[in-house]
């Protein structure tokens, strides 16, 4: 059909151009008028396909969802528990506080197969230290340890979990633990919005983003070398945020990098394979960039 009307379009304008008669067909468009331009708007970027139960990307400069794929649903969230557990202990403790590790700290997370920092019962380490030990290898005998403290002990710090996670206007979490590790009477939950969230507001924290951005920490005194669990590190920008596996809350992340002067924060929840957080918040974060 387009060739024939193509055809006939020619065959018009040959015999307009015989007989001395303009052709409407090939009549060049008028121009604008005075004072007025014609716009054409170029394509928004296609988002990228996206791995996990829950994806979460805001930029958190604008103010601006820029990808939501299931982030108000409730779910576990795994160790991005600890996000919380920072967040109190940098609110309550001074960095030089001194905490004494005992035996149950350690105890604790062997018993609950948790990831640790192989904390020694009777080493004293000041706070600063041991939110390396929370955030870096994730551990669990540092996170009952300075629950324990500054509850003072685990429940009543839980207690405050939730009703901070109230007072930051976080609707869709509770926390059962400081850790995230599954317990017999329910894993708690969080929403992929939720963690970006709490992550945008434990970042204004200088030492909490200087925490979470260090690749690997040495203790002053040499007893402990941790290196961080997040692979993201070494990207452009990168600054944190926090991992977290269990088998009910699969692959988790949160994850923020400062680009173009703009601060990208993201969650991705319940992946099923491990290495491919990092290629998701990696392709998620150059998508952001560039559009």
């Amino acid at each position: 059909m387009f060739a024939r009307k193509l055809s006939l379009g020619v065959s018009l304008a040959a015999f307009a151009l015989a007989a001395g008669i303009a052709s409407p067909v090939l009549a060049a468009p008028a121009p604008p008028a005075a004072g007025l331009t014609r716009e054409v708007s170029a394509p928004a970027a296609t988002a990228p396909h996206v791995y996990g139960r829950a994806v979460y990307l805001r930029d958190a400069t604008t103010g601006k969802d820029l990808l939501d794929k299931n982030a108000s649903e409730r779910m576990p969230v795994a160790s991005l528990t600890k996000i919380m557990t920072a967040y109190i202990v940098l609110r309550e403790a001074k960095l030089d506080d001194k905490v004494t590790i005992k035996r149950e700290d350690v105890q604790y997370a062997l018993d609950n197969d948790g990831t640790t920092a192989d904390l020694e019962p009777g080493d004293t380490l000041p706070v600063h230290e041991l939110l390396y030990a929370l955030l870096l290898p994730s551990g669990a005998d540092a996170a009952h340890a300075l629950a324990r403290v500054y509850g003072p002990g685990v429940p009543a710090f839980v207690d405050k979990m939730n009703a901070t996670a109230r007072e930051l206007g976080l609707n869709d979490t509770h926390y059962v633990n400081a850790d995230g590790l599954p317990t017999s009477h329910g894993d708690g939950y969080s929403t992929a919005r939720d963690q970006a969230k709490l992550s945008e507001i434990a970042l204004r924290n200088p030492v909490f983003t200087e925490i979470t951005s260090t690749s690997h920490h040495e203790t002053e005194d040499g007893r402990y070398d941790w290196y961080n669990t997040n692979h993201m590190l070494g990207l452009p920008g990168a600054i944190g945020v926090k991992t977290g596996s269990t088998n009910a809350a699969g692959f988790c992340l949160a994850f923020a990098a400062d680009r173009g002067g703009h601060r990208l924060i993201g969650v991705i929840l319940g992946e099923d394979v491990a290495n491919r957080r990092w290629d998701t918040a990696e392709t998620l974060l150059d998508w952001a960039t560039s559009r």
